[in-house]
């Protein structure tokens, strides 16, 4: 089995103002400080990146953004482009967040393509994957994590996957304080990578899957230590400095 490191991305939403954010970044940073065998990575609301890019800049915490446009430029008004935000530091970038899919209508079809577009700016696309509990109790589990990898798979292909973080998030364990057990959350990461291994075993070793939905940390050693679950796509508990900070170290235990 490929050794792949802990990987735990605060995603901090529609939240805070301008100080609150340096002051998150701040407390974050000094936080993880020395848990070197780790990546950590904060996604702050776009008006706040560059505030938070000069907190963290000389740190180990990595800087990612919560969402983009899949073009280079254009007449998009609101938007932003993964050059733009390449420019201001980011290395990372949500893609596909289950909000994204079900408040604003993105389609698979979309979130391939900001997948690309990340590609193409050298920024590492945080890929949600999940289903609804609907989808779940309809026995659609399978077929819509198929789907939502298939069509990245189709655009950028399977190579391309080994530049690709993952990230399962259950659409009914996000927010809800309901969270899927360690097994149920093991099972879909065994089969995203069962998946990814059809098209190539070595790089469905190699990719982080990271689990999303009401991570905490009283229950984050017992999600991160499942063989396929690498970390964590932190919602709520990523607002509060020493929630995050206990759940990037409960990581770096492992």
């Amino acid at each position: 089995m490929a050794s792949r490191r802990k990987f735990v991305a605060g995603n901090w939403k529609m939240h805070g103002s301008l100080a609150d954010a340096s002051a998150l970044a701040t407390a974050v940073s000094q936080g993880v400080s020395g848990l070197d065998n780790i990546d950590v990575v904060v996604c702050p609301v776009n008006v706040h990146i560059s505030a938070v890019a000069s907190v963290t800049q000389s740190t180990s915490v990595k800087l990612g953004a919560q969402n983009a446009h899949p073009a280079e430029s254009g007449a998009f008004t609101g938007e932003t482009s993964m050059a733009m935000l390449g420019e201001l530091g980011c290395q990372y970038a949500i893609v596909g967040h289950s909000e994204r899919r079900q408040l604003f209508g993105e389609t698979d079809k979309a979130v391939a393509e900001k997948v690309e577009a990340a590609l193409q700016q050298g920024i590492t696309p945080i890929l949600c994957i999940g289903e609804t509990l609907d989808e779940r109790e309809a026995g659609h589990l399978e077929k819509v994590i198929h789907a939502q990898l298939g069509e990245v798979l189709a655009r950028v292909g399977i190579d391309a996957l080994s530049k690709v973080v993952v990230a399962y998030e259950p659409v009914w364990a996000i927010g809800t304080g309901k969270t899927a057990s360690p097994q149920q959350a093991q099972e879909v990461h065994a089969m995203i990578r069962a998946r990814l291994a059809c098209d190539n075993a070595d790089i469905a070793a190699s990719v982080q899957i990271l689990y999303g939905g009401s991570v905490k940390p009283d229950n984050a050693a017992d999600l991160f230590s499942q063989a396929d679950i690498d970390g964590g796509l932190i919602g709520g508990a990523a607002l509060d400095a020493d929630s995050f900070t206990a759940i990037c170290q409960a990581a770096s235990a492992l």
